[in-house]
């Protein structure tokens, strides 16, 4: 399950950067989305050095 949520956190990750960087507008949704992929990877990171 740990591994499934870093996988997830890295595609929003990814996706934010293509949107970002790529000029398109997505509105205020996408950066929802980022905030979740950090803290998740933030707490794999944890849990991983726990």
């Amino acid at each position: 399950m740990g591994n499934l949520l870093y996988l997830i956190a890295v595609v929003l990750v990814i996706i934010w950067a293509i949107s970002f960087l790529g000029g398109y507008y997505t509105g205020g949704i996408i950066h929802v989305l980022l905030v979740i992929a950090v803290i998740a990877i933030v707490l794999k990171l944890i849990r991983g050095a726990a």
